[in-house]
């Protein structure tokens, strides 16, 4: 994942939130931005998780935007908006199991059955008290 830091662009801007009179004045906040469907460091399926684990990060043009002003001090959100990131791609390569269509068992069918039938008996027998 080294490889994915030099395709990382960091850009630092005016938050809003914790950070005093030094607010109006320091860009504090961390704007990461990553190509990814330019980037030769994914798997094109990973490139597909990612975009859709990303949801409303992503840009039109592909471009995944991770903005961190929880902190006060730019040095912790650009680590915050790192982390962020890592933690996302890291979700992002890991593969999805597959799912395997299962029939029910014999004993689970009869079961149901069973449960259905005793579900009606009671249901008649509350029919036939209502018009005594």
């Amino acid at each position: 994942m080294k490889n994915l830091d030099s395709e990382i662009s960091l850009e630092y801007i005016r938050a809003s939130g914790p950070g005093g009179q030094n607010v109006n004045k320091v860009a504090t906040a961390v704007q990461l931005r990553f190509d990814i469907t330019n980037s030769p460091s994914l798997a094109s399926d990973v490139k597909g998780r990612l975009i859709r684990l990303s949801g409303s990060r992503v840009t039109a043009d592909g471009v995944l935007i991770i903005e961190a002003k929880k902190y006060r001090t730019q040095e912790q959100n650009r680590e915050d908006a790192i982390q962020r990131f890592y933690e996302l791609v890291t979700k992002a390569s890991e593969r999805p199991k597959v799912r395997h269509k299962t029939k029910p068992t014999k004993a689970s069918k009869e079961e149901r059955l069973k449960e259905k039938k005793s579900r009606g008996t009671i249901k008649k027998i509350r029919r036939d008290k209502a018009y005594d």
